[in-house]
Order: C-alpha cells, then sequence, then structure tokens
C-alpha cells in the first residue's frame, strides 16, 4: 500500500471492513475517485457493472470530439482532461488508472446497498457481498435511458429497430434518411456525423437549442444553415416546434403547436431524449429525493454526502453532468472521505464576485461567506431561484453579471421606457410597480422574495413600466441571457415567470390592488402559445372565441375587412392585451390579429376571466377600459388609409426597430457617401448597403440595422459579446468568437463576417511591420482576411463612440439630405412628407 505515515493515519480500515472506500461505477466521476485513492495508498475498490470501465465515455460516438467544459472551471483530478476525441480520452484515462494502480472489478453489478459509514453491505449480482466504510456512488443516469412511448415506437424496419437510443459508429450508416429526435448536446452530435454521408432531419419542440453547449450550438445552425440548400454537404433539415406523435414504418409522425400534422421520411430514428435517475434502485438502498418530480436528484450536503451517513453521491447522479465536475468531485469526495474539507473547484470563481461591500449587504457584520452560504441565501430568499440546484445556482453565478443593489426609499430602480432586460429579485424591503404614469402613486407592490422586470425580459423590448423601492431594499439583478437560459432549461423558472406574467398584467389592466386569489382561477387555465409570422390569433366575426391574449413576446397587426379585402390598421406590440372587448361585451369579434413575426401569447380563459366581473369594483374599472379601448378602436380606423404602409411596415419587420435608416429617393443622387463615411469610420468595412433593401413609394429602406427591441442577434451569442444601450442601440464588442450565430439569426441580413483589424495602423505601422492595407491596398474584408486570419461579427452601432452629440455618420456625409434615421413611429409622418 502506498502513501507516507501520516497520509495511512487517515486512511486505515476498520477491521471490520474490507475497504476504506468502496466506488460504484466508472465514469468519470467514479474513475476520479478510484484514482486519487490509489494515488493516496487508500484501501479502495472500484466496482463497474459493464465488462469494460467507463461506460458513459465508451458509449459516445466513434471520434467525437469530447469538450473540456467549463473553459474557466479548474480541474482538479489525478486523470488528465482536455478536449480530445473519445479514443484519446479513453487511452488517457485507462494509463492514469494504470499508473496509479486502481483496484478494479468489472462484471460486478451492484445490486444492493445496506448500512452506514464504518460497514456498509455491497451486495453484487450473484449474491456476493463487499464490506467497505465508505461508499461513494458514482453510477450516473445513462444506464436509464428514456424512450419514446408513442405508438410504433417499437417498429421493425428493414431488418432492424426503427427506433435506436444510441449511436455508435456514425460512418456505419450510407445514404439514408434519418430523424434526430432531441437537440441537447447528444443529439446535436450525432446529426452532426450522421449528416455527412446521409440526409440527416433534426426533429426540435421549440426553435433554438437552449440546452446545448455553445459550440454545439454553432455547429448545428451552421449544419442547418447548409441544409437550406440540398446541393451543400453536410447540411442538416430543421423541424421546429413539433412533437414526435407516431412512428409509421419509413415515416415519423409529427405535430405541430397548431395541432397540424406533419411526416417526416426516415429510415432510422435515433432518439437522444435524456436519461432519468435510477430512482427505484436508490429508494430502496435507502436514499431520499429532494422532491417527487421525475427530473428530481437525490438529496446531498456540501460535501456530497447522502442523509445515510458515509454515503456520497456524486457526477450526474447528483445533477452535475458536465465531465469536469464530475472530475472535480470524485476527487473532492474522497478528500471528505478522509476528514479534509477542501472547497470545491469553483469556489475561488465564486470568490471573485464576493466582494467585501456584497458580504456586508447580504449578511451584516459578516466578513466572509462561502459559495454555499451565498446559494442558501439565494434559494432561501429568493421565490425565483428557490427549486434550482445549488449547481445550478453555481454556475450562474460563475458566468452571469450578477449585481446587488442597496436602493433607499424612494429611489428608482428603473423607468419606463428604458431598453434593460434583467431580471431583479427582491431580497430585503419592499418596492412599487407604478401602472400609470399619471398616477405614480397607483403601485403593483411586491415585498422580500418576489421579482420583477420579466416583462421586459420575455419581450425584449423596453421597460414597460417604472419600478421604485417604497422602502429601503436590497435587491439582486441577474443579467438578460443567464435568464433566457434558466427560462428555456428550467421548467421552475419558467412556470414563475408565466404565472407573474398573468397576475401582473391583469394588475396594471385592470386593478393594482387586486388580491391574488381572485386571480387563482384565472392563472390555473391560462396556457402560453406560440404563433408564427402570419398565423391568426382572433379572427373578425368570429364569435365562438372569446379568450384574451397577452402578447408576450413579438408583435401583432390589427386589420379590418374593407370592400372585400383585409386592410392592416395597426400594432400591438408585447406587454399588450387583444381579445378584451368581445370578452366583456358578448359581441363578435371586430377585428382580426394576426402575429407579424414569431411570436408569443398567454391564451386567458374568458369563463374564468368572467368570474371577475362579479366583483363590483373590478367591474366599473373594466367598463371603464372598455370605454378607453373604443376611443382607441376608433382612433385606429382611421389609419385604414395608411393600410398598405402599416403591411409594409408588417412585412418588413420595421415595426420591431427603434431606429430606421431611410432614403428620400427623390433627393438621393447616388453618391455613396452614406457607405464610403461607414466605411471610412469603421475600419474599412461599411455596414450598410444603400442599393439593397425594400422601397415603398418614394422611401427605400436600405439594409442597415434596425436595432430591433428584441434583438434577434442577441438569442444565442455564446461569449455574451451583443449589448443594447439605455437608449435601444445594439453593438457588438471584442469579445466575437466569429461563430456566426448573429449572422444566422438576423432576419433582415445586416450583419457580415469581416476580417476586421483591432484598430487601423497608421502609415509608420505600415512601412515597418506591414500592418493593415497600405496605400491603394484593398481595403475590403477579403483584402484584410488574409492579414487578420479570422473574422468576427460586424453590423452598424450608430456611431455610438464617434459621433458626439450628431447624427450617425452615414447621415452626415448625405449631400442632399436623402438620408435620415427615424423611430418607426415616425415612419407615418415621414412617409406623408415624401408625398407632398
Amino acid at each position: 500500500m502506498q502513501g507516507n505515515a501520516s497520509t495511512l493515519n487517515r486512511i486505515g480500515c476498520t477491521l471490520a471492513a474490507e475497504y476504506k472506500i468502496a466506488i460504484i461505477g466508472s465514469g468519470p466521476a467514479g474513475l476520479s475517485a478510484a484514482a486519487h485513492a490509489a494515488k493516496l495508498g487508500v484501501p479502495h475498490v472500484l466496482l463497474e457493472r459493464a465488462a469494460h470501465v467507463n461506460d458513459t465515455i465508451f458509449k459516445y460516438q466513434k471520434r467525437k470530439l469530447v469538450m473540456a467544459t467549463p473553459e474557466i472551471l479548474p480541474l482538479r483530478s489525478d486523470l488528465d482532461f482536455k478536449q480530445e476525441s473519445r479514443e484519446e480520452v479513453i487511452d488517457a484515462w485507462t494509463g492514469g488508472m494504470e499508473t496509479t494502480k486502481v483496484n478494479l472489478r468489472l462484471d460486478a453489478e451492484v445490486t444492493g446497498i445496506k448500512g452506514q459509514r464504518g460497514d456498509f453491505q455491497i451486495t453484487l449480482r450473484g449474491g456476493e457481498t463487499v464490506v467497505a466504510e465508505n461508499v461513494v456512488l458514482a453510477i450516473g443516469v445513462q444506464g436509464n435511458l428514456n424512450k419514446l412511448t408513442i405508438p410504433g415506437a417499437d417498429l421493425v424496419h428493414n431488418g432492424h429497430p426503427l427506433v435506436q437510443y444510441q449511436l455508435d459508429d456514425p460512418d456505419e450508416y450510407k445514404s439514408e434518411e434519418i430523424a434526430v429526435i432531441g437537440v441537447g448536446d447528444a443529439g446535436i452530435e450525432n446529426a452532426i456525423a450522421l449528416a455527412a454521408n446521409n440526409f440527416v432531419s433534426v426533429i426540435n419542440t421549440s426553435d433554438d437549442f437552449p440546452r446545448a453547449k455553445p459550440a454545439n450550438a454553432a455547429l448545428i445552425q451552421d449544419a442547418i444553415k447548409r441544409g437550406e440548400n440540398p446541393e451543400n454537404p453536410g447540411g442538416i433539415t430543421h423541424v421546429t416546434k413539433v412533437k414526435a406523435k407516431e412512428v409509421q414504418p419509413g415515416k415519423l409522425i409529427l405535430e405541430g403547436t397548431d395541432g397540424a400534422l406533419v411526416s417526416v421520411n426516415c429510415d432510422r430514428i435515433i432518439a437522444r431524449i435524456g436519461a432519468q435517475t435510477p430512482r427505484a434502485f436508490l429508494e430502496s438502498c435507502g436514499i431520499k429525493f429532494a422532491s417527487t418530480d421525475r427530473n428530481a436528484i437525490p438529496e446531498v450536503s456540501e460535501t456530497y454526502e447522502s442523509q445515510i451517513p458515509g454515503l456520497y453521491i456524486v457526477g450526474a447522479l447528483a445533477g452535475y453532468p458536465l465531465i469536469k465536475n464530475c472530475l472535480n468531485q470524485g476527487y473532492e469526495a474522497v478528500e471528505y472521505i478522509l476528514g479534509d474539507m477542501i472547497p470545491p473547484a469553483d469556489e475561488p470563481l465564486i470568490q471573485e464576485k464576493l466582494s467585501p461591500e456584497k458580504i456586508a449587504m447580504l449578511a451584516p457584520g459578516k466578513t466572509a461567506m462561502t459559495g454555499a452560504e451565498l446559494i442558501t441565501e439565494i434559494q432561501k430568499r429568493t421565490r425565483l431561484f428557490a427549486q434550482l440546484k445549488p449547481i445550478q445556482i453555481r454556475e450562474f453565478l460563475i458566468h452571469a453579471e450578477v449585481k446587488l443593489h442597496r436602493v433607499d426609499g424612494g429611489g428608482v430602480v428603473f423607468q419606463r421606457n428604458e431598453f434593460a432586460n434583467s431580471v431583479y429579485s427582491v431580497l430585503e424591503g419592499e418596492v412599487g410597480i407604478q401602472v400609470d404614469p399619471a398616477e405614480p402613486k397607483e403601485m403593483v407592490r411586491l415585498g422580500a422574495g418576489e421579482f420583477f422586470g420579466e416583462m421586459a425580459l420575455i419581450s425584449g423590448r423596453r421597460r414597460t413600466s417604472t419600478v421604485v423601492a417604497t422602502q429601503p431594499a436590497l435587491l439582486l439583478e441577474v443579467d438578460r441571457n443567464t435568464m433566457v437560459k434558466l427560462v428555456r432549461s428550467e421548467p421552475s423558472v419558467k412556470q414563475a415567470i408565466d404565472s407573474a406574467a398573468v397576475v401582473r398584467q391583469i394588475k396594471t389592466y385592470l386593478a393594482p390592488d387586486i388580491d391574488d386569489a381572485l386571480l387563482a382561477d384565472v392563472v390555473a387555465t391560462s396556457a402560453v402559445r406560440e404563433f408564427k409570422a402570419q398565423e391568426t390569433l382572433i379572427r373578425q366575426g368570429d364569435q365562438e372565441d372569446d379568450s384574451v391574449y397577452l402578447i408576450r413576446r413579438g408583435h401583432a397587426v390589427v386589420s379590418v375587412q374593407v370592400a372585400g379585402r383585409e386592410v392592416p390598421i395597426g400594432y400591438v406590440q408585447a406587454g399588450n392585451y387583444v381579445g378584451e372587448m368581445a370578452l366583456v361585451l358578448h359581441q363578435p369579434r371586430t377585428a382580426s390579429v394576426k402575429a407579424a413575426v414569431d411570436s408569443e401569447a398567454i391564451q386567458i380563459s374568458s369563463t374564468a376571466f368572467r368570474k371577475l366581473l362579479d366583483d363590483e369594483d373590478l367591474r366599473q374599472t373594466i367598463n371603464q377600459k372598455v370605454e378607453e379601448r373604443l376611443v382607441v378602436n376608433q382612433q385606429l380606423r382611421q389609419n385604414i388609409e395608411n393600410g398598405d404602409l402599416i403591411s409594409f411596415l408588417a412585412r418588413e419587420g420595421v415595426g420591431e426597430a427603434t431606429d430606421v435608416l431611410l432614403i428620400d429617393e427623390s433627393l438621393c443622387v447616388r453618391c455613396d457617401n452614406c457607405e464610403k463615411a461607414c466605411a471610412e469610420t469603421h475600419h474599412g468595412v461599411s455596414r450598410l448597403n444603400r442599393e439593397a433593401g425594400p422601397n415603398f413609394s418614394m422611401l427605400h429602406v436600405p439594409t442597415s440595422c434596425r436595432h430591433c427591441e428584441d434583438p434577434h442577434c442577441m438569442t444565442d451569442c455564446p461569449p455574451d459579446a451583443i449589448h443594447r444601450a439605455a437608449n435601444g442601440e445594439v453593438w457588438i464588442n471584442d469579445q466575437c468568437i466569429g461563430c456566426g450565430n448573429c449572422q444566422r439569426n438576423c432576419p433582415y441580413g445586416v450583419i457580415q463576417m469581416a476580417a476586421v483589424p483591432a484598430k487601423k495602423p497608421g502609415l509608420l505601422s505600415w512601412l515597418l511591420f506591414g500592418a493593415g492595407p497600405g496605400p491603394g491596398e484593398d481595403k475590403s474584408p477579403a483584402g484584410l482576411e488574409h492579414r487578420i486570419g479570422s473574422k468576427h461579427a460586424v453590423k452598424c452601432d450608430l456611431c455610438k463612440d464617434i459621433r458626439g452629440d450628431g447624427e450617425p455618420f452615414c447621415v452626415r456625409a448625405c449631400p442632399t439630405g436623402a438620408a435620415i434615421r427615424v423611430e418607426p413611429a415616425r415612419f407615418i409622418d415621414v412617409m406623408r412628407q415624401a408625398r407632398l
């Protein structure tokens, strides 16, 4: 047995135990624990039910690139780990086991665990018993894969099961039509590998990839882009917002969000739909779970110890699916068993976020706080994050922009119409949401534990209300990108935000002081619905559907029938209701409402909503709102003469912009000074294309960024390089890694990938070092690419750092005044002037 005398003093076994530590499962966490125990000379055994070690990595598809994420997380293990192929990782870890002399037993399936620290009885299939002082359970979840339960899931096609749940070697399949269900990392990697030699369709219940690593998300987006042209190799067809309905021979039947059925031809279906914790086995061993939820994980302490003394649970089974996390936990569990309470590997990263000022705010009188203590405070004091696993909170503390704010009574947290969409939680005190700017004392009040700011997060638009501290308050602010990821991946966060959106919007629209209990039925019967562009929410004349719709993302166009033609008369942006008139007045729909872009709305049951009318005060309030809406509707109908213009705005997406570049064609002399000025002030790369873009009458909308209220480009930016200023300007900073996600996500083609120097080199730098284009050399992106070697995303930034108090340079450079930048609200006025 290896180790020095001091080490042996802490690792010795009792006479009754065969081993100091029994490790069950040889995935990354189990291997790391075994390697560390072996290196320290601790009596141990590693039990693996398979005929080989590391079944998790072994079952990866051949030649899969194994990513060592998160990159900023230190590695704490006696096994080497870096980004390599599946085969290289297996070889490295096999070598590490041999070097440390791990005591390994293969084909040793554990069927039961009894006892506690000092005397664990581990039963193996066949009846043998292994005795150990401590147990490290690292069996993961991959042995309990989720499977399709739809009709036909067990069909055999062309001699093989039509549905399979594992992919060993993608090169075994040639020229097949293959459907991949599941858009986590495993599904994405399978799809990309198969696309090299097959026709692949990816089936997605959403339209993006919230659970994927940034690198995988970028790869699949690129493959989908290639798939738009069937002649491009490696292309993938992306089938969005559907769920698997039925498997038929050679065909997968899918159901869309609107109930419509579509089919995808397939010779094979690869279903990578996750796995579940082997709960029955764990509970038979006496292990307790945090809840009855199907995705619940076992209860463990900060040191990974379960409620059974001496039984530690690490890795994916404890909610830590990333390999580097698993390796660290295996190492740490051994140290904890030996009595060394080392901090988690990510603790220094969390401590970087914990300044003495922040600690004093959270815990007056304290000068230090561990990451675990901070997580406990967040879970205890916030409703929004209460159900998150500690690893999820640790992750967003490490990566997110998390701020603490102490706001005095009467202080403003944010103003109505600001461009910001972080979310705040009230840790102490109280805030008030001002419902009506004209009546600032009329508020929806929120106390400790509540959150706010979610409407701007969902819609991506301006703040809909001013929020003030009604008494001294301590607030936790979490940035937009982190919140978007949590909403997409964590059901408890999404449910909390959805429920709050219904309650708060009803309060804002009706009465701030309404009792939440009165709204319980409304919230319970509400449903979130997604609408594709041009899909109808409300149809004029309809008498059957009298639901109310709260638009929470995107925007819609209101139209009426005039002489047999549908004429647009106005926009409805996120944060507003549509449809309450028919509900209250019991009349047919007086107008149609269609989604102008892909949108999301909360459908509120008419039956539940009408129950609110039993309250006399509420009924009077609703009647007053109806009268106000009648006036608004009358004003909207005056827009019939501008129907073609409104239709144009909707079609071109101008309605979701905050700043649009317009050119009056009657004044433009085609000098291209606007493009030249943009290029000269942006390292030789113009961010606009004067000739491209649509026209309406004499007004031209060139291809230039519209600085959308809900920027599509910000949807999936791995390095968080895209930002928006308080006045709406959207720009890309130097963190850009050139993944191209923003270019693919922009529906208006205003982002380009260009090789641009960090700064424009001077003449002396060119003469001495050849830096940058010289006199007479090509300054275009193509001319620069050979010098820089990498591309970055570029777009209009409204000359934010160089324009001073003046207009952007494209406007300044126009000699005739043809180029102007306006808010969409002024578009109609500009149009009228252009007609004169």
